[in-house]
């Protein structure tokens, strides 16, 4: 309906402005609000307040010109102008039942709106480092990621998921240590108490380096002397660096292997974990349009040319070997690398050649969702894409916060170094898809996040998701009892009947439920998939309210196939609003 109103004074100004009676541009967006006071009608917009300095003239009075010049409407019974220029619409009796038969008519594209036009969106989430399995933080992130892309799909955006797999760098040659030295450690029991502090813990590992040994047998196999030689002390040992230690490990194990039987090892632990992460999101209902590699900027010379770009403009300065970001010009708080003294790229280098890449592929906009910890990051990439040229505004950072998990009212530890962490898999076995699904979007991405594991498996109306979900089960059930009556819906008779949903249990549910393309356009608007999360639980709330309140199989075939249009109507959002957020709508409970 706000959308008819908008179109409503739209022609209107277009017609003042045509006639010359109004001299300022016409805005795109009319703001429109339901009022809070029924007295002051059903909608109201501001926008006679609005243009009223730009045009030159009293906001009353050119309220008076903007009603006088609205077309009539059917849906529209009065208009009229309140307080310094307010403009207040009161709907048509008909109008509010008229959502039952729109709902019905437009079914799973119900809601869906045209406010992205077809603008392309990529959106970049989860990217973890192949270096273990999923975590419940990640899980956040995958459960934002993938709603916001549905959200923004249903708002009429063309939106591109993808995931930037982190198969290159520092951390991945710290897996690959790991991997080898368990594989060592299977041969030769002497390596289980020298495995490094900095090393991956986890049982994943193992597997890894088990699977190792059955494919390759003793050709990676070296003994403990050669292997720890000479090299830094580890933490907890006199004079120890656990970070000078992993890093003299790699290059020892690079040197001993040979770079062919290195990358082997490097491999065998990058494909296992991509496929095992590839697999737990698509089971998670999570998917991806492209898995970008970050070894193909290196491969593809993208990151020189970035570089390149970098020092043509100015940016980039040598000191001590090392190539450096002037970051400082852009607000930082220090330069940054780029290339370090041993002609190693940096992290960061990739991450610039990496959105310029992605700016060239021609998409309107592009989103990144991490993780709140790396707030620090975001003016630096911004930075250096203003450095090559690039425009920074078209990129959007989005920040997650982490997930705590609570189990029996106590905090579960975490520790994924160590190894000790509660993964996506375990998380969605324990308590279903759905629910982490629905508990990981209900708050803004911004905000902390408490995720009570009791809650969230119980069958209780606390439980929101299984609130909602049951709404629609008893919705279902309704039509099961009605064959148990030998009865039928007659749709087009209860259509025509609607005039009959008088109740206040009625009106307020087909007022939700008009509610939520323009709720759908906000969230959108706002990447704040929650809204659909609460709106979802409004609407199971109006539905169960009514269900307690009213028979929907009463005698009158009237009035009973107008409430179950209704409700067929009700069932249709829920459903619609829960696939936005990857959960599904059960028929049963």
């Amino acid at each position: 309906m706000k959308q008819v109103i908008q179109h409503l004074i739209h022609t209107a100004l277009a017609g003042l402005a045509g006639n010359d009676a109004l001299k300022c541009d016409i805005p795109d967006q009319i703001n429109i609000d339901r009022a809070r006071d029924k007295s002051h009608g059903d909608f109201a917009s501001n926008i006679a307040m609005v243009l009223a300095k730009p045009a030159g003239m009293n906001p009353r009075q050119l309220a008076e010109m903007i009603v006088t010049a609205l077309p009539a409407d059917p849906a529209v019974a009065k208009v009229e102008i309140a307080g310094p220029g307010f403009i207040n619409f009161t709907l048509a009796e008909d109008a509010l039942n008229a959502v039952v038969k729109t709902v019905l008519e437009q079914a799973d594209d119900y809601g869906r709106g045209r406010l992205g036009a077809g603008q392309r969106i990529q959106i970049e989430f989860v990217s973890a480092n192949p270096t273990g399995p999923l975590h419940v933080g990640h899980g956040r992130g995958a459960a934002y990621g993938a709603s916001l892309a549905n959200l923004l799909r249903a708002a009429g955006y063309d939106v591109h998921n993808e995931y930037y797999v982190n198969d290159a760098g520092r951390q991945m040659n710290i897996l690959a240590a790991s991997v080898w030295l368990r594989y060592l450690e299977l041969g030769d029991a002497a390596f289980e108490a020298r495995f490094p502090a900095n090393g991956y813990q986890g049982d994943y590992v193992r597997d890894i380096s088990t699977i190792l040994r059955s494919e390759y047998a003793d050709r990676f196999e070296h003994s403990v002397e050669r292997v720890f030689a000479d090299l830094p002390a580890d933490e907890g040992e006199p004079d120890g660096d656990k970070e000078r230690h992993i890093d003299a490990l790699i290059e020892r194990g690079r040197a001993l292997l040979g770079e062919e039987d290195y990358m082997l090892i490097f491999d065998a632990g990058l494909k296992r974990i991509t496929a095992d992460i590839r697999d737990d999101l698509a089971e998670f209902g999570v998917l991806y349009d492209d898995w970008y590699s970050e070894r193909q900027l290196h491969t593809s010379g993208r990151i020189d040319e970035c570089i390149e770009r970098l020092q043509k403009s100015g940016h980039v300065y040598a000191d001590n070997g090392a190539l450096w970001f002037r970051s400082t010009d852009y607000g930082d708080e220090k330069d940054r690398v780029v290339v370090r003294d041993n002609g190693v790229k940096t992290y960061f280098a990739a991450d610039i050649a990496y959105h310029m890449e992605k700016l060239e592929r021609g998409f309107d906009r592009v989103i990144d969702i991490w993780g709140a910890d790396h707030h620090g990051y975001v003016p630096r990439v911004k930075a250096a894409l203003a450095a090559i040229g690039d425009d920074p505004s078209r990129l959007d950072v989005l920040l997650v916060q982490f997930a705590v998990l609570y189990r029996g009212g106590e905090k579960v530890p975490m520790s994924t170094r160590s190894g000790q962490f509660v993964t996506l898999r375990e998380l969605r076995h324990e308590v279903g898809n759905d629910a982490a699904r629905f508990f990981y979007v209900l708050r803004k991405c911004e905000q902390h996040m408490d995720f009570d594991l009791d809650l969230a498996k119980s069958q209780s109306n606390e439980n929101p998701v299984y609130y909602v979900q049951y709404a629609h089960a008893r919705i279902c059930s309704v039509y099961r009892q009605l064959a148990e009556k030998n009865l039928t819906w007659d749709s087009a008779n209860g259509l025509a009947r609607l005039d009959r949903l008088s109740e206040s249990h009625e009106t307020d549910l087909m007022t939700a439920l008009t509610r939520y393309p323009e709720l759908i356009e906000a969230a959108a608007r706002n990447h704040e998939p929650h809204q659909i999360a609460y709106y979802v639980r409004e609407v199971a709330t109006a539905f169960h309210t009514y269900y307690n309140a009213h028979q929907f199989i009463v005698d009158d075939a009237d009035l009973r196939d107008a409430r179950l249009a209704l409700i067929t109507a009700t069932r249709q959002v829920l459903k619609n609003g829960l696939q936005l957020l990857g959960v599904t709508a059960p028929d049963t409970m």
